[in-house]
């Protein structure tokens, strides 16, 4: 490891949408509201909000219309949604979103089973919708899944990693965040990937996205901001999981990122006693505890 000279962080909360399309309970349009309303009121200045995919596919997203046309907007946070294709778009413009995000896989396999496309073919879905966001004046953030690993592949080749990124800042998007949707990667291995990523795209342009599922989040973090990354994807409690990956826990939890970052001197602009007591809240409607090792802890002190 280096020496991390990175002084504040920029936290994508994704718990709204990444997290809860993942959990079995369908949660009401209040409930969503609150929770959006209640991470931006911690500091969060990203949280992602909903998704306009088809309700058949994802039953738990099918308010997101609702939930964004109702919830009240803090000045300066950004509440990016997902869009599949220009329906996807057109909905979320219809109730005032101003930021998307799209979504690719690194690994033909992933992209064939879980949208039924392959990657050139899903990429070129997007085009039209990001050419439409340009012209309407829309920020894109792009995903890219399986960076470190597929269920059906195994270990994914950077080179193809660098190339999606590059396509996707061709069409127009301002951010990539980098998953590793079933988090397998380790320490060395993340960093490695993110500075070849950065060799092509700029590193104050890339975010990561870290699944915990087998307990390398933090580390992975960690490594990745120590080679000079300033965007983190997290979610509050660590709601969700990838249903592609046996095991798999969810996403890193804000909590336990906050935590570990204020420790080490670096500012997020998060109140990390709020942000507890949102992923306290969330996880009392879904009916379990925070996966957030942070929050409970906290939560223990309070008691």
């Amino acid at each position: 490891m280096g020496v991390i000279v990175t002084e504040r962080i920029s936290i994508v909360e994704v718990g709204p949408r990444d997290g809860l399309q993942n959990e079995a309970t369908v949660l009401p349009s209040a409930i969503k509201i609150s929770l959006i309303e209640q991470l931006a009121d911690a500091g969060l200045p990203v949280v992602e909000a909903g998704s306009f995919v088809s309700p058949k596919w994802v039953p738990q997203m099918a308010s997101s219309s609702e939930v964004l046309r109702d919830m009240r907007r803090k000045p300066g946070v950004r509440y990016p949604v997902l869009v599949p294709n220009m329906r996807g778009y057109e909905d979320a413009r219809a109730v005032g979103v101003d930021e998307i995000a799209v979504f690719a896989a690194a690994s033909e396999a992933f992209s064939r089973k879980n949208i039924n496309c392959s990657i050139a073919e899903s990429l070129d879905r997007f085009h039209p919708v990001c050419d439409k966001a340009r012209e309407d004046g829309v920020r894109v953030r792009g995903y890219i899944s399986c960076v470190l690993g597929c269920p059906y592949e195994g270990d994914v080749p950077v080179k193809r990693v660098v190339e999606v990124a590059d396509e996707l800042v061709e069409m127009g998007c301002a951010e990539i965040s980098l998953g590793d949707t079933i988090g397998v990667g380790t320490p060395r291995r993340a960093a490695s990937m993110l500075r070849e990523v950065a060799r092509s795209v700029p590193m104050n342009r890339l975010a990561v996205h870290f699944h915990d599922t087998y307990g390398q989040a933090l580390s992975n973090i960690l490594a990745c901001v120590d080679a000079g990354v300033e965007i983190i994807d997290s979610s509050v409690a660590g709601l969700g999981g990838c249903p592609y990956a046996r095991g798999a826990s969810g996403n890193v939890g804000t909590e336990d990122v906050v935590y570990m970052l204020h420790g080490m001197g670096i500012s997020t602009g998060i109140d990390l006693q709020k942000l507890v007591a949102a992923g306290a809240f969330v996880t009392g409607q879904i009916g379990r505890p925070p996966a957030s090792k942070a929050a409970q802890a906290l939560a223990a002190e309070e008691r």
